[in-house]
Order: C-alpha cells, then structure tokens, then sequence
C-alpha cells in the first residue's frame, strides 16, 4: 500500500515509555507547569494531559509569546482560563519580566501539599514541579530562563529532551524536566499540520513541500497578506510554492522551481518569526 504523502504519520515508540514514565514520577511533584506554543494555544496542548495529570494544581505557560500578537494571545489567555480553570502566563525564552511570577505561582500552587506533608511531622521542602508539554514548545527553554543557566538538554528539534531531570530553580523551588510527549497517532489532521508548521513533531512524518503550502493554505486574508509582503508576491499571482520561488528566482537548472528550498525557507521564516507575529488557531474551532 503506497503511502500518503499528504498524510502526517508518527510512530513514537519512546511515547508509550515516556508516558508511563510521567505517571510514575507525577506521585513525586506538588505541581505541574505546562508548556504549550503560543501560535498553537488549542493545538499544541496534549490532549490526554489531564488523564495523565490527575488533579494535580497546574500553571501554563503559552511560550514563545513573542512571535504572537499581544491582543489575540490575550483572548486566548482568557478562553483558557476560563476553559481549564488554572492560571496562564504568556512568556517567552528571551524575556525574563515575568520570571518573578512563574516562580511565586509555582510554590503558591505547590504549597498546599508541602503543608499536607508538614501536618504529617515531615520538615517543609522546596516545592517540587514537573514541567511537561509537546516537544519543542521550549520547556527546557524554559527551565533555563528560570536557571539563568543552560543545566537542561536543548535544541531546536523535537525530541531533544529524551530523559527526566532534576533541576534547583533556588532554595524554595525545584523542577523537573520531562521529554515531550505526544500521542500515539493523530487522527486530526489539521492539528498534526500546525504541528508541523511550528517543528513539534519530527521532520520524518512529514514532506516539507507539502507542510509548507498548507501552511500557505491555512492562513486567514490577513495572514497571507503578510506572507506576501514578505515574499513581495504580486496581488495578481496566487500565493503557493513555485511562485514564491519564482519571485526569489530560486530555480532548478532547466529553469523550473526549486519547491524543496523554497518550501524549507517558508517554514523556517516561519518558525523563526521573520515573516510576522501568528497566532494559527482560531477560537471559534
């Protein structure tokens, strides 16, 4: 069976382990910070994390903040908010204003099961917090903001953290840090694309051409005027791969476009937050 291509498949062998994991080491947290990417509010969010989590007090950071428009992200913070009940805090790697309240907000919520365990004879203890979250929404990103310190494994592929670790934020906080998880298959494929688009699942599931333009096709008319202007794609001219291409005469010898290329530096520009601040989920979804 030839298969396809226009499909996003995964097969994470290390997720099962890694969730089994997770549930193992949750007993031994008061809290949980979780991670999601602030283009991807509703799709990068895991979604079997409360089955994983429990009733454990939780926080969440929208990183990567700043590759986001300031008003849409606030009406995200208030929809989730409201959805899930738990504080959000938009943050993101290379801004540390907020580092102060990540750091309080983690003990506040952490302070109830320090108190559980005092009650009990037990001296009080850092709190203790697990950050979890998709791969490559930065939580280790994160965790080295609140060092100040590179003590975490990063990198800008998915999967870079593959094993849990321990680390001291100061005397009343410690953290730990957990390998992205994700699920085991993903039947919505739309939610698999922005994925995609953001690198939070591993290049192997997906053709870069393919991504590229739906990611060209998912945008809203204000979204793709920006990319646009980027490219500085006439009106007239559809905006797709071979006509980025052509606009940046990116082409192959004998003169046809060169989608590869041209597809890599569309998701990179993306990604990187050259071609404007996005927000690719809608609230009405």
């Amino acid at each position: 069976m030839k298969k396809d291509k226009t499909h996003i498949h995964w097969y994470p062998g290390h997720i099962a382990k890694a969730e089994k994991k997770l549930k193992e080491q949750l007993s031994l947290v008061d809290a949980v910070i979780e991670v999601l990417d602030a283009r991807l509010p509703l799709s990068s969010c895991y979604e079997n994390i409360t089955r994983l989590l429990g009733q454990k007090p939780r926080l969440v950071l929208l990183n990567k903040a700043d590759l986001t428009q300031k008003q849409e992200l606030l009406k995200f913070i208030k929809y989730l908010e409201e959805k899930s009940g738990y504080p959000v805090i938009p943050t993101d790697a290379k801004n540390s204003k907020d580092l102060k309240d990540i750091v309080n907000k983690a003990i506040e919520l952490s302070e109830p099961r320090i108190q559980a365990i005092m009650a009990k004879g037990l001296l009080r203890r850092p709190a203790r917090v697990m950050v979890v979250g998709m791969p490559n929404v930065g939580k280790s990103s994160i965790i080295n903001k609140l060092t100040r310190s590179s003590k975490t494994k990063t990198g800008a592929k998915a999967g870079v953290t593959r094993q849990q670790q321990w680390v001291r934020i100061n005397p009343k906080l410690e953290l730990l840090d957990t390998p992205g998880i994700i699920p085991m298959k993903q039947e919505d494929q739309d939610k698999a694309k922005k994925l995609a688009f953001v690198n939070s699942i591993s290049e192997n599931a997906y053709s870069n051409e393919i991504v590229a333009q739906e990611l060209l096709n998912m945008l809203d008319t204000k979204q793709a005027e920006i990319f646009r202007q980027y490219y500085k794609l006439p009106e007239d001219k559809e905006l797709n791969i071979d006509n980025i291409a052509l606009e940046r005469n990116w082409l192959l010898t004998g003169g046809s476009t060169d989608r590869e290329r041209t597809a890599v530096y569309i998701l990179r520009d993306f990604r990187d937050g050259k071609i404007g601040k996005f927000i690719l989920d809608k609230l009405e979804d």
